[in-house]
């Protein structure tokens, strides 16, 4: 696993290019109540496909971004196998959506943020890069780190106070009742 750090000026400019595009993808989730995390896959230099999170609009546990952007690469390429194509996504893959990319053969994922909670891609674990699989897929972390991390911790925020605001509107009422 390389940090965006560590790679040169040019190579960490392409990285963000991409990225921001991502958190387009991300942003389209937010803007529909979906937990914000945008996915694109690039494939010699163009976007072969781009996802957001669907989770609550198609009430699907499978629904991730990653999941949406390999669905549509498969039918843009008319085949399962990604290969040479990297994914950057905004936030790191859960154990699911690294399973994913490992059967597609994708090349490279880019995330963004790390996910303490379910990433495995170098939180808990990093599957991508687990010699033990048939495939191993080249991971770059950090990209637009504090952006992709700024839109899920807004995100959260606004919706624990919504909860808030709901639940006290609750109290209020069953008061008056």
């Amino acid at each position: 696993m390389k940090r965006i750090d560590e790679l040169s000026f040019e190579e960490q400019e392409l990285h963000k290019q991409w990225m921001r595009l991502a958190l387009v993808e991300a942003e389209k989730a937010a803007e529909m109540g979906e937990v914000p995390i945008g996915a694109i896959i690039v494939k010699d230099g163009a976007i072969l496909a781009r996802g957001h999170n669907l989770r609550e609009s198609l009430r699907e546990a499978t629904a991730h971004a990653e999941l949406i952007a390999i669905e549509a690469a498969n039918q843009a390429l008319d085949a399962w196998r990604i290969e040479g194509a990297s994914l950057y996504v905004t936030v790191e893959p859960c154990p699911m959506c690294a399973g994913a990319i490992i059967n597609a053969r994708l090349s490279e994922v880019i995330y963004g943020t790390r996910d303490p909670k379910a990433g495995c891609v170098g939180s808990l674990m990093n599957l991508l890069e687990d010699e033990r699989f048939n495939h191993q897929v080249e991971v770059i972390e950090g990209v637009l780190q504090e952006d992709c991390s700024l839109i899920i911790s807004t995100f959260f925020r606004q919706l624990r106070q919504q909860r808030k605001e709901a639940k006290r509107l609750q109290k209020e009422k069953l008061s008056t009742d």
